[in-house]
């Protein structure tokens, strides 16, 4: 029912944003973007299972936990700059909009780098 419930804000704010598009293009922009906080931050209420989900996982796979912290911050800066991007790209500023996906890119890879050099090493122990 969430899905419907994200669908229908979703749905509402962006005929609203296009009936004042009409008469005052400036503020469809900002109702633009209230829906998409909104959302994120509904969003964001629901992260909490899933890292409950996580810990168990964690503790039943016996799995380190620098590797699942490393993996929640690889998808939170891609939900973060995805959303970011969007409402640049909405508001005209598409420049800015890659520029941030680059910087995400970049810092993906960044944090990928300790994971990489660990596999790296588990294969050369197995060889």
């Amino acid at each position: 029912m969430d899905v419907l419930k994200i669908a229908a804000l979703a749905v509402s704010g962006v005929l609203l944003a296009l009936m004042l598009k009409q008469t005052k293009p400036e503020y469809s922009v900002f109702v633009s973007m209230a829906v998409c906080i909104c959302i994120f931050l509904y969003l964001l209420s629901k992260l909490q299972t899933v890292f409950g989900y996580l810990e168990q996982l964690e503790a039943q796979a016996n799995i380190d936990g620098v590797y699942l912290d490393t993996i929640l911050k690889m998808l939170g800066i891609s939900y973060i700059t995805q959303f970011a991007s969007d409402i640049c790209k909405d508001a005209g500023y598409s420049a800015v909009s890659s520029q941030i996906e680059l910087f995400a890119r970049v810092s993906v890879l960044f944090l990928s780098f300790p994971v990489l050099l660990a596999l790296v090493g588990l294969i050369g122990e197995v060889l």
